[in-house]
């Protein structure tokens, strides 16, 4: 590392002052307990005086998303406040030597600010604006330690499972039930958790995050606190907390750091109560590039030379929390721009897209999708979104806008490309309709990355494909996460969608308008080059992206 020197060295060193000029200056620090810096004696321009700062205040580069064991009690030597104003994080103390993260290292004034409130010396790292606001948000808000919030709610809530509705609003409001709520949302977004549940048992409570499509225990609270916690959930999603033998539906929006979140909150009555069940939806992870979605560079081109066709069907297809929205929401940032209009109609509207119309369907009142779908018709629509085809209706006025000069882009559940033919075929679309409207079906799953932390050699995984009948002409090697901090010790940190793609050519179309089983069109589709989603997520094993057990877990072999 490059020597570093104090500020009045440095000055020296250049020739911009002289050894006299110094030593005034430092008498004169003396007296008003200033930084050097600080000192305005006019032998130095400001300019001068900045460029010798920033050669002083040279400090490494961390980032602070990788550094473990930063000790709320270290972080708060630094009052919340300061920490705010200045964009700084307290992350370690060596003796009297506090370490700080600082977007902006030659910062004096927040240095000198520090150095006096903690009395301790101060060595500065440089850190990424973003991460150190979402650390401060973190250590500073007040949720305090889990365990100690829980303790809390034992020892200060009593039963109050048969109130009348005005107590439940009084529990709701107790401080250590809000404090549990709010470290519950933290503690999700920390995990990377993308569902909450929160259920009721005979003789206790249930608490569960899904993180990477795997739900996992956590420090569940007491069974004498739970209606209180719902209740106050209930509150935060305006929902009505007197009812509690229907179902209802709310969200709530909250931001952490950087994060703003739209959480949405379901409640279902069971035999012991009320479960909660909230899905949290990042902005971040929701409008990604096309790029980032994990297709192989062959089908990527595909998706894009279908999406900027001027009319047909795009299906996208795979179960429930398999990414499908993801998708479709990259497909149309890719082709959203002022010449076109684009207009969706889902239920629920994940997020607002700048520049397309979005319609949020309330069946409640009448505004299904295929009534949605008929007005959408006259509003002269160049691209229509539907977010899922659910019944005859909704399929038929789609294939019939994606015959009459419109692109549509929709969603299905089923296992594969091929059985979403077969699935529109049963709904009641006539075969030959379907021939000429569709363009190209997506299936995708989505699978766990090796966590980058512990990623060593799999010795296993090559037995493990030759049991399942693949073999390699020359040597490969395959990876596995060996569990750490960083990943829950699960091995696995984050997901990449896998992409199984039908491009319906001519022999396809011949195929679907003879009523063809789905084993013919699917070994047409084959020798045409298509991957399945069982060969497209051994591909991310090959690459080193997946574990062959995961690749081997999350399809099915067709």
């Amino acid at each position: 590392m490059t020597e570093r020197y104090e500020l009045g060295q440095l000055l020296l060193m250049r020739g911009v002052i002289t050894q006299q000029q110094l030593e005034d200056a430092l008498i004169d620090q003396q007296k008003t307990k200033k930084f050097l810096g600080e000192i305005e004696k006019g032998f130095v321009t400001k300019e001068t005086l900045l460029e010798c700062l920033t050669e002083q205040k040279k400090a490494d580069y961390i980032k602070l998303s990788k550094v473990r064991g930063i000790k709320p009690e270290i972080v708060r030597l630094i009052p919340e406040a300061i920490a705010r104003r200045y964009n700084i994080l307290a992350i370690a103390l060596s003796q009297d030597t506090l370490v700080v993260a600082m977007q902006d290292p030659t910062d004096i004034v927040a240095i000198d600010t520090i150095k006096r409130i903690t009395g301790k010396k101060i060595k500065v790292v440089r850190a990424d604006e973003k991460e150190i606001l979402e650390k401060i948000e973190r250590y500073y808000i007040d949720t305090g330690d889990l365990t100690e919030t829980i303790a809390a709610l034992e020892d200060e809530t009593e039963s109050i499972e048969d109130v009348d509705v005005n107590q439940l609003k009084v529990a709701a409001e107790d401080a250590p039930i809000v404090k549990f709520v709010n470290s519950i949302f933290l503690q999700a977004v920390e995990k990377r958790a993308t569902d909450i549940h929160l259920e009721p048992k005979q003789d206790g409570v249930s608490l569960r995050f899904r993180i990477d499509g795997i739900l996992h225990e956590m420090q569940a609270p007491p069974k004498s606190a739970y209606a209180g916690i719902v209740t106050r959930l209930k509150i935060i999603s305006s929902l009505d907390i007197g009812e509690r033998r229907l179902p209802q539906d709310g969200r709530i929006r909250i931001v952490v750091g950087s994060k703003e979140l739209d959480i949405r909150v379901s409640t279902l009555p069971t035999i012991f109560g009320e479960k909660v069940v909230m899905r949290l939806l990042d902005k971040e992870t929701l409008l990604v590039g096309m790029h980032q979605l994990g297709f192989e560079p062959e089908d990527l081109e595909i998706f894009k030379e279908a999406l900027l066709k001027p009319y047909g069907m795009i299906i996208v297809t795979g179960p429930t929390g398999s990414g499908k929205t993801t998708t479709l929401y990259a497909g149309l940032s890719f082709i959203n721009s002022p010449e076109i209009n684009i207009v969706t109609v889902e239920d629920p509207v994940e997020y607002a897209i700048p520049g397309i119309n979005q319609v949020q369907i309330k069946p409640k009142i009448g505004l299904t999708f295929p009534a949605v779908l008929r007005t959408l018709l006259r509003q002269d629509p160049d691209v229509i979104m539907v977010g899922e085809i659910r019944d005859l209706e909704t399929a038929q006025i789609a294939v019939q806008a994606s015959l009459t000069g419109h692109l549509v882009i929709s969603t299905l559940h089923t296992n594969d490309t091929v059985s979403s033919i077969a699935r529109l075929s049963y709904m009641g679309v006539e075969s030959y309709l379907l021939a000429d409207s569709l363009n190209l079906i997506i299936a995708q799953r989505l699978v766990r990355k090796i966590c980058p932390y512990c990623k060593e050699e799999d010795p296993e995984a090559e037995d493990l494909l030759r049991k399942q009948g693949i073999f390699f002409e020359k040597d490969v090697k395959l990876y596995r996460g060996r569990g750490c901090q960083d990943c829950d010790n699960t091995g696995y940190f984050g997901r990449i969608a896998v992409y199984e793609l039908l491009t319906i050519t001519k022999p396809i179309r011949r195929l679907i308008v003879e009523k063809a089983s789905d084993d013919k069109i699917r070994e047409l589709a084959k020798q045409q080059g298509m991957s399945t989603l069982r060969e497209s997520a051994i591909k991310k094993a090959i690459d080193g992206i997946t574990t062959v057990r995961e690749a081997l877990s999350s399809t099915l072999t067709l």
